[in-house]
Parts: C-alpha cells; sequence; structure tokens
C-alpha cells in the first residue's frame, strides 16, 4: 500500500432505481443513465436479478465487449454461431462482439432468479470490427487474494500480486471484493483511469469518512490526468462485497444506437444495414432464432432437459 500517493476525490455518490430492460426483466443500472451516460471507456453496467418469464432474447452486438458476472443462480446464453452454455455463481463471460454478435442471455428458472452484474465495454476505432470472442471462466478459475480479512476476486486488473485472466483489449480492472468489519484497504489508480465503486452488500467509509456508502450505492472518483492516487475504503461490516471498476479512456468519438457502438454515425447506419441484410459479420442472423428464448413458454421442458444438460433442444 502506497501511502505516497494523493487521495482521490471522489466526483458522485448514488442509488440507481430499478428500470425495464429486455423483456419483462427489470436492472438497476449505474452507467448508461441520464446521470452518469457513460465512464470512458465504460457504457453501460447494470445489476440484473431476473427469472423466467422475463429474460433477454434475442439481440446484436456491434464494436464493444459485454462482461457478465453471476452473483448467484444461472442464466443461459446461446449465439448464432452455434455456441451455447451457462454462467453459475461466480462465473464470468467476457465476450467480445467485434463485428457482430447475435445472442441471447434468459435465467435458468421460473423459481430462482440469476443476479449479477453487466457491464458494456467500448471498443477502440481498430478493434471495432474484430473477430468476435469469447473468454469465459468458471468460479474456481478465476484468481483470488486471500487472507484472513480480505478476499478479493481479479477477473481483470491485479490485487497484491494476484493478477486476473481476463484479456482486455481496453485496459480494465474488474475486481469482486469481500472485507471483514473493521478492515482498512487502498488501492492505486493509474492515472487518467476512470474508476467507480459499486457496493453489493453491506456498508464501507469511502476516503477517511469523506463519505458512506452501502448496499445498492454506487460511488464514482475524479479522474486525474497527471498523478496515480489512492482509493481508501474503510469496512463498517463484515462480509462487504463490491466491485471495483476502472479503466484507461479511449477519448474516442462515441456513435451509439442500443447495442451497436461504433465512431461515426455513417458506421452506425451501416451496422443496422448489416444487421439487417445479413452481412459483414451478420451472416446466417436473420435465419437464427435461439432456442433458449422459447424456455419461458415451456417451464416442464426446462426443468427436465435444459437442468439436466440436455439444452439446447
Amino acid at each position: 500500500m502506497n501511502t505516497r500517493l494523493a487521495v482521490k476525490r471522489i466526483k458522485d455518490v448514488f442509488t440507481p432505481r430499478d428500470q425495464a430492460e429486455g423483456v419483462g426483466a427489470k436492472v438497476k443500472r449505474f452507467i448508461g443513465t441520464r446521470n452518469l451516460p457513460n465512464l470512458d471507456p465504460f457504457l453501460m453496467l447494470d445489476n440484473f436479478n431476473v427469472a423466467l418469464p422475463a429474460g433477454f432474447p434475442d439481440h446484436p452486438h456491434r464494436g464493444m465487449e459485454t462482461v457478465t458476472y453471476m452473483l448467484s443462480g444461472e442464466l443461459l446464453h446461446e449465439d448464432f454461431k452455434g455456441n451455447w452454455g451457462g454462467l453459475a455463481k461466480g462465473d464470468i463471460q467476457w465476450m467480445t462482439a467485434g463485428k457482430g454478435i447475435v445472442h441471447a442471455e434468459i435465467p435458468a428458472s421460473f423459481d430462482v432468479p440469476a443476479i449479477g452484474f453487466q457491464l458494456w465495454l467500448n471498443l477502440d476505432r481498430k478493434n471495432k470490427y474484430c473477430m468476435p470472442q469469447y473468454q469465459e471462466f468458471k468460479a474456481d478459475q478465476i484468481p483470488e487474494y486471500k487472507d484472513d480479512k480480505i478476499h478479493a476476486k481479479v477477473v481483470a486488473g491485479e490485487v497484491l500480486g494476484v493478477k486476473g485472466p481476463v484479456t482486455a483489449r481496453t485496459p480494465a480492472y474488474f475486481i469482486d471484493f469481500t472485507i471483514n468489519k473493521g478492515t482498512n484497504y487502498e488501492h492505486a489508480i493509474p492515472k487518467e483511469w476512470n474508476c467507480m465503486i459499486i457496493c453489493h452488500s453491506g456498508s464501507m467509509n469511502i476516503n477517511d469518512g469523506e463519505r458512506q456508502i452501502k448496499k445498492g450505492d454506487g460511488c464514482v472518483f475524479a479522474q486525474d490526468p497527471v498523478n496515480d492516487e489512492l482509493i481508501k475504503i474503510s469496512v463498517l461490516e463484515d462480509n462487504t462485497r463490491f466491485i471495483m471498476l476502472a479503466g484507461k479512456p479511449l477519448n474516442e468519438p462515441i456513435a451509439a444506437s442500443g447495442p451497436f457502438v461504433l465512431n461515426e454515425k455513417a458506421e452506425l447506419y451501416k451496422a443496422f444495414d448489416d444487421y439487417q441484410l445479413g452481412k459483414n459479420g451478420f451472416e446466417g442472423a436473420g435465419e437464427w432464432q435461439s432456442t433458449i428464448q422459447h424456455l419461458r413458454h415451456k417451464k416442464e421442458q426446462l426443468e427436465h432437459q435444459v437442468l439436466r444438460g440436455n439444452f439446447p433442444a
């Protein structure tokens, strides 16, 4: 811990409300709102809590990455290239849409909700049209730092010598901390990077008590263009959990509409054309329908087939 660094200034603390997303689903949106339209390079961050018949049926992406991190339950995934699977508690999927992906994300149960976070991460100009890629890690494959006070699951970035497994095209941290009451922790954030903390259990003081945040709160920090800075955390309850999110800004123009994120409006119009005409990365999209989007109508089939590993039908 480097106490010689200055303490990072808090820019805002807020508590998002539920809002509609997908089909029948509700999320708490931390990034991608009127108050915080983006946090370059991050475009959107949702905390989802969804069970069937709600979900996120077939939809496209281009020019960005989605990061799905599960806190509990199970979320099924299927795309138009034949990739499919499920994410359970503690699992991570880092999906690079690049030039084009069409997929569906559907909870695996009518009774047990899928709860987690989904982050949208921008790609720079040179990677907007890269080949799609998945980086998926089960909970026991994600490196962890542990001592008697701190437990950190390191998806991307580094904590006390433990590095995450994800190769991020845009330099970023994504770390899930669990820290016990009375523990003080400091984390250095590189100069120029944007950063925020999302508390999803317990409570803590930030920067020697400057602000207190609790479950459901987000805390955004001011960017410093010159110096690395420290975030100082003092935990007030046992098993306090928070996501630390930080990334290097791209500082590029954004032309976005729904799931398409490009640099220029002309590229955005072309993305819609490519998707509708099934070309330039979206070949076959018009004829494809996911199997899992229909599970909301098939409770008996879900219970007897999907949960026994016979998905897709």
